[in-house]
Order: C-alpha cells, then sequence, then structure tokens
C-alpha cells in the first residue's frame, strides 16, 4: 500500500506549494481546506498515512484554536496517526503543548522544503511499520484465538511468532505419547509448555508429578523417585511412594534434568530403558506406564561433550526438543505477559485495576529481562505494591530510567508497542552481531535486504565494533 500525506490548509496558495513538494518526489496526497473536509477524508480513506495541518482556518484567526480542535480530533478517532503541524502564527508554547499530546513534530511557515520533505518521508515510513505491525498483532491475536478454541492452552499469552511455534508444535505432539524435551533458560516459561503438552494429552484426567531433578541429592533421589519400604534407611519409619508411582498413567515432570548427578542419571536411564524399578529396599520389582516431560536450562549436547551428561540418556529423553526463547529475543510477548500479570494481580473481580502507563510500557519494552517471564512477574508484583494509585509509572518499576523513544513514537496503541518491541529486538540483534549485518539478520531469521529496509524505516544505524 503507498501512503497518502492529508494537506488539511486553508490557502489555496500554500496548499498547492505543498502538494506540489510532494508530489514531485512521488508521494500522493489529499487536500482538505476545513477541519470537517479533513475528518471526512479521513474516514474515506485509508491510506493516508500522514497529516499536515495549518493551525488557523477562519480568516483573521491566529490563536491556533481551531488547530488544537482538529489535532485533537484526529487523535480521538485516530490515536496512532503522525501529525505534523505547520504554522505562522501559533505561540510556541501551544505547539509544544501538541507535541506532548502526540503531534510528532511542528514547523514554522515559511518551511524549509528539504527539512519538511524529510520529516514527512520518516513518519510514512514509521506509518508503514505501524501498520504492517498492526497486521502482525491481528494475525498473531487470531492464531492464539484459533488455538485457544481448540485447546488448553494453562492461561498462556504470546504475541511472537517464536512462541506461537513452539506452542504450536507442542499441542501436535502432546497426543503422541513420547518423551519430550523442553529447554530455554531459567524463567522463560518451560513448565508453561510441559503443562500445556500435558493438559492435552491422552492423558491429561491422569496425574501430573513434578520433580525438580536438580534439587535432588544423591542419597533421597532414589527414595523420592521409586519410593522406599519403612525401615529402608534410618529415619525411615512408614513406607514411602516414589513420584514415578504416583505418576502412574499420568505424566511425569522432570525440571532441571541438566543437574541431575551422574548416579541419577544411570538410574534414571534404567527405568526409561526397563519401565521397572524397585522401591528402595524392596526386591519386588514394580512397573509402571508413565510419559516423561523434561526441562532444562543447560546445553545439554555441551554437556555431554564435557563428559557431565549421559549421550545414551539425552536420546532416550529428547525424542522431540521444544526450545523456549528468551525474553529478549521476543519483545512483542512482553506486554501482553505484563496484562496478564496484572490481571492476576488485581483485587478486583473484573480484574481491571491496575494498568500501565505509555513511560512504564516503554520501560519494559526497553528492558533486556534477564531473568525472562520469572523476572517480568516479579517485577510487576513489586511494583503494585510500591505504586501510588493504579495507574503504574516507570520509576514504579525499579527498572531505571529508559533509552530515548523513536523519534515521534509515543506509544499511542498496540502497534506503536510493537514497533518499539520491533526496534528493541533489531537493537539487541546489531549489538549480539557486532554490527555486521549479516548475521544480525540470521539472528533474526530475515534476508540482509528485509533487515535494512526496517533499519531505514526504523531510523536505525549501524556501527562496526573492531575486536581488541
Amino acid at each position: 500500500m503507498s501512503l497518502k500525506v492529508l494537506i488539511v490548509e486553508d490557502q489555496p496558495a500554500v496548499a498547492t506549494a505543498l502538494q506540489i513538494l510532494f508530489e514531485i518526489r512521488g508521494v500522493q496526497c489529499v487536500t482538505a481546506r476545513t477541519p470537517a473536509e479533513a475528518i471526512r477524508a479521513l474516514d474515506a480513506d485509508g491510506e493516508i498515512g500522514v497529516v499536515v495541518q495549518d493551525m488557523n482556518f477562519s480568516p483573521e484567526a491566529t490563536s491556533g484554536a481551531e488547530g488544537v480542535a482538529l489535532f485533537r480530533e484526529i487523535r480521538r478517532w485516530h490515536p496512532s496517526l503522525p501529525v505534523l503541524l505547520i504554522t505562522a502564527w501559533t505561540a510556541l508554547s501551544t505547539a509544544v503543548q501538541l507535541v506532548k499530546e502526540g503531534a510528532s513534530d511542528y514547523l514554522a511557515k515559511p518551511w524549509d522544503d528539504e527539512k519538511l520533505f524529510a520529516s514527512v518521508r520518516n513518519l510514512l515510513r514509521l506509518r508503514e511499520l505501524q501498520l504492517e505491525n498492526a497486521r502482525l498483532r491481528g494475525r498473531a491475536r487470531r492464531s492464539w484465538e484459533e488455538l485457544a478454541e481448540r485447546h488448553e492452552l494453562c492461561g498462556m499469552v504470546w504475541a511472537s511468532e517464536k512462541v506461537h511455534a513452539v506452542v504450536t508444535l507442542a499441542l501436535q505432539v502432546a497426543r503422541a505419547d513420547v518423551p519430550v524435551l523442553i529447554t530455554g533458560p531459567s524463567g522463560s516459561g518451560k513448565e508453561k509448555i510441559a503443562e500445556i503438552v500435558q493438559a492435552n494429552s491422552r492423558r491429561k484426567d491422569k496425574p501430573f508429578v513434578r520433580v525438580n531433578a536438580g534439587a535432588l541429592p544423591d542419597e533421597l533421589l532414589e527414595s523420592e523417585l521409586f519410593g522406599a519400604e519403612a525401615g529402608a534407611f534410618t529415619g525411615a519409619m512408614r513406607r514411602r511412594t516414589g513420584r514415578f508411582e504416583a505418576a502412574d498413567g499420568g505424566t511425569l515432570f522432570l525440571d532441571e534434568i541438566g543437574n541431575l548427578s551422574a548416579s541419577g542419571q544411570m538410574k534414571l536411564l534404567r527405568v526409561l530403558q526397563s519401565g521397572s524399578f524397585e522401591r528402595l529396599g524392596s526386591s519386588e520389582t514394580r512397573r509402571v506406564d508413565v510419559r516423561i516431560l523434561c526441562a532444562t536450562n543447560a546445553d545439554l549436547r555441551r554437556e555431554i561433550a564435557a563428559g557431565r551428561f549421559r549421550e545414551d540418556l539425552y536420546y532416550r529423553l529428547n525424542v522431540i526438543e521444544l526450545a523456549m526463547p528468551p525474553l529478549a529475543e521476543r519483545p512483542e510477548d512482553v506486554i501482553p505477559l505484563a496484562e496478564r500479570f496484572l490481571r492476576d494481580l488485581s483485587p478486583s473481580p473484573t480484574g481491571a485495576l491496575w494498568r500501565l502507563e505509555p513511560e512504564a510500557r516503554e520501560a519494559l519494552l526497553r528492558h533486556p529481562w534477564p531473568g525472562n517471564v520469572r523476572e517480568l512477574e516479579n517485577t510487576l508484583r513489586r511494583a503494585v505494591l510500591v505504586a501510588g494509585a493504579d495507574a503504574l509509572k516507570a520509576a514504579d518499576l525499579g527498572l531505571g530510567t529508559p533509552a530515548p523513544a523513536i523519534p515521534a513514537l509515543r506509544l499511542a496503541g498496540p502497534e506503536d508497542e510493537l514497533l518499539l518491541a520491533e526496534k528493541v529486538k533489531i537493537e539487541r540483534a546489531l549489538e549480539e552481531a557486532e554490527g555486521v549485518i549479516a548475521k544480525a539478520a540470521d539472528l533474526l531469521g530475515l534476508s540482509r535486504q528485509a533487515l535494512y529496509r526496517k533499519m531505514e524505516k526504523l531510523g536505525l544505524t549501524v556501527e562496526r565494533r573492531l575486536r581488541g
């Protein structure tokens, strides 16, 4: 779609000059002489990407009141549409106030042609990216809704394509009854993926038993997993049922499997190979029907190479791998997750008490989240305790001062949040790639040309870093 500029100017000569300025450079224009005409044009033409408006439309008017009223009407019905103010009379304070309310910028008459066109061109590019992200958000929302209609998602929310792909695969393998290995950094949501697999499996009505395998010391591992007879060890006063028996017919979720000791790995492999075990202190062999789901934040291939993890156990566990990306790689998910946590934290029955101010949203989007989703949840728990009102401010989050926003972008709507999220994602990829475009494009799953186009629209440049 080729976006147009709406010129709102009551003086025909000025309107014509602006129209020629843009159209000789390939930008289509629509003109309106009055605020009423401007509103009708916006309602009729869905391809308007930027409004360039005067501040006075009546003979002898110099206060700018008409322009203020028009700007606020545009913001009311088209909150994300960029508006550029041009005036010869309006006081600077009025223009500054409208910029605070969301106007993209203001220029005085007579204007500089090159500066004006450069501003409009950049705003058109940003608007194109806003609309593209709005389409992606709508597609992501529809995809989520389609899955939610047919499957149990266990309260999980997301907007990123990466997580959508992981959840889709989890739902596909849920009914296959095979072992699943869920990988990803701590706090990224691995346990939630395990819940989704269980809830959509044929074992959904059977036990779902969770064990932090990495936290079990060797001396307790066997009794914890396989059970123990009374008197099997000092202090064992009565028979203890192990986690495998408790999960019989259902699913056993072994978290942090990468931290399991060598002895624990051997014992787990033996029961996975045979499907049988003995309680500690008993010679009676028991058999169970258990599906195994495992999770780890370790790179198990690296652990195998280092001799710290058994290769045969790895292949027993890793029939299907579901890799959860860190939150830093999917900033599109930050606001949906934050809003979900705030609904859960709200004491209101409607779940509508806590909300985020625009600067708080930007702070959330720009934070790198080394602790992932768990850090985000804890940040919001703290924020609602220290906030002085029901609208959370950036200071309530305790994340420090956010970096400057994208020029002309003030988080007016969900499209702007996705726009900033995309900018943050590209910035992080460029930083990780040390400014190498080809490597950053590969990290983002884009071609170099597509990355260059996005960078140009977002006003991003590259600084190559020399290795010392």
